[in-house]
């Protein structure tokens, strides 16, 4: 049991390298647009090779799963991260740091598959709810290197410099972890690719709906406190941290919740609390109550994500790791394309008609929940 409590530990350490190195790059843009006297159009264009390493290496992370086992993949994104940090801030070119943002994003999305591959193999072989935890972890990672690199920046240390002590502290992490990590064989008449089909895509739809929301809040919650009136422009920015801070406090305290009151009501009560969340952001007056709808959706949406990532786990039809990549890569698209999506509605509906419409959708979530929870049984 020593050993199998130390895998969590691990796991937790994986998902929180995967937050930390996302945030560590967010503070680099402002730089990287500066080095290379380069205008919002041609950042967009590169940011979009982040997205598009991603998703590629998600779709290709469950078929090696397949023959290699999640502890190597975990190990190999990880070092990925790790080598390429330092390049965002290094490149003087666009196609060079285009190349680097695409080896970064393909690293964080075989680490993003493969992490949640091995959460759901520690939670077969401790037969507790851990998910939820894992991806709190991720968030705190987050936080941390949000931190971690502004304060580096503040202190007057160049960005290169500031990446490799980044690198450096999560190249030790990954050595504090990398003996923990399980050894997954996999069965030698599993296949390297299935087409996602039954509850698998349900899942997958689902998973989408949920990431979206996290999305919106993060492109579109500061627009929407603007356009609402509800605070200054300078603090427009609030929305998203009430909604990412409870979304956190939320999915660490989540795993306990689920044990005891079941998928099932977790699934539905937080669907349920999310659109409440979005109603109390629309129909109360008051900025001060109003601003209490971002702690709900963050409160309702921290949990869905962690648990179809569980049931993925669970279910049979299709192999442990493609399923979870089917996921992680359906999931990942809601996030990029999902508050483009918003944005395309509220040019037809208003930002208010699009934030209805999301939750309309959030509200498919209870209707599907009952159907995907027999993934369980």
């Amino acid at each position: 049991m020593k050993g199998v409590i130390s895998a969590a530990h691990a796991t937790r350490l994986a998902f929180f390298i995967g937050g930390f190195a996302v945030a560590c790059w967010a503070p680099l843009v402002p730089f990287a647009k500066e080095r290379l006297h380069a205008n919002d159009g041609s950042i967009g264009a590169l940011l979009l090779c982040l997205g598009t390493g991603s998703v590629l290496a998600m779709l290709l992370t469950g078929a090696l799963n397949s023959k290699f086992g999640s502890k190597p993949l975990i190990v190999a994104g990880s070092l990925g991260l790790i080598l390429t940090l330092p390049g965002l801030a290094f490149s003087h070119a666009a196609l060079t740091l285009a190349l680097v943002l695409l080896g970064f994003g393909a690293s964080l999305g075989v680490l993003d598959v493969a992490m949640n591959i091995h959460g759901a193999e520690v939670e077969r072989l401790t037969q507790r709810a851990l998910m939820a935890g894992f991806h709190g972890f991720f968030s705190i990672g987050g936080f941390a290197g949000a931190i971690v690199m502004t304060a580096l920046l503040s202190a007057h240390i160049t960005p290169f410099y500031s990446t490799l002590a980044c690198s450096a502290l999560m190249g030790v992490l990954l050595l504090v972890a990398f003996p923990s990590f399980v050894k997954t064989k996999q069965a030698e008449n599993e296949p390297f690719f299935a087409v996602p089909h039954g509850i698998v895509l349900l899942l997958s739809f689902l998973a989408a709906i949920a990431f979206l929301a996290e999305g919106a809040m993060l492109d579109w919650g500061a627009l929407f406190i603007i356009t609402a009136k509800l605070l200054p422009v300078a603090q427009a920015g609030m929305g998203y941290i009430l909604f990412s801070s409870a979304m956190t406090v939320g999915r660490l305290l989540g795993d306990t919740i689920t044990h005891k009151l079941g998928a099932l009501p977790m699934l539905v009560g937080g669907s349920a609390l999310a659109i409440l969340g979005i109603v109390t952001l629309l129909l109360v007056p008051i900025p001060a109550f109003a601003l209490s709808g971002f702690v709900l959706l963050g409160l309702g949406i921290a949990n869905i994500a962690p648990i179809l990532f569980r049931l993925a786990g669970k279910q049979t039809l299709m192999p442990t790791g493609l399923a979870i990549a089917t996921l992680t890569t359906t999931g990942y698209a809601g996030v990029l394309l999902g508050p483009a999506g918003i944005g395309f509605a509220a040019s037809l509906l208003t930002l208010k008609g699009a934030f209805w419409l999301l939750a309309a959708l959030l509200a498919i979530i209870p209707l599907c929940a009952r159907r995907a929870v027999r993934t369980l049984h």
